[in-house]
């Protein structure tokens, strides 16, 4: 196997990945962006190792966290602050949103 052949097995092996994620979001990318976005925001308490922010804003938006809560903590998702760093590791390119923004 040439080194073409192996840049394009691991794209391709990347977007069925990112594929696999993206199916298995329980909520709208745009919803997603914006509880990472309101957890990271410059207002936002220091953690404290729950997930009291997070399930403060899906009750916001009228999102079950009985759903979204379990999806989070396979994705590292265990705390707020967790939240922004895991979850991101993993979603930041598919939603979009990056750590050096704000929206």
């Amino acid at each position: 196997m040439d080194k073409e052949q192996k840049k394009r097995l691991k794209a391709q092996y990347r977007q069925n990945e990112q594929d696999e994620i993206c199916v298995s979001i329980p909520m709208g990318i745009d919803e997603l962006k914006d509880l990472l976005s309101f957890l990271n925001r410059e207002s936002a308490p220091e953690c404290d190792h729950t997930l009291k922010e997070t399930v403060a804003f899906l009750k916001s938006k009228q999102i079950d966290p009985k759903v979204v809560v379990p999806w989070l903590g396979e994705h590292g998702g265990f705390c707020d602050c967790e939240v922004i760093y895991n979850v991101y590791d993993d979603v930041g390119d598919i939603v979009g949103w990056h750590l050096d923004e704000n929206s």
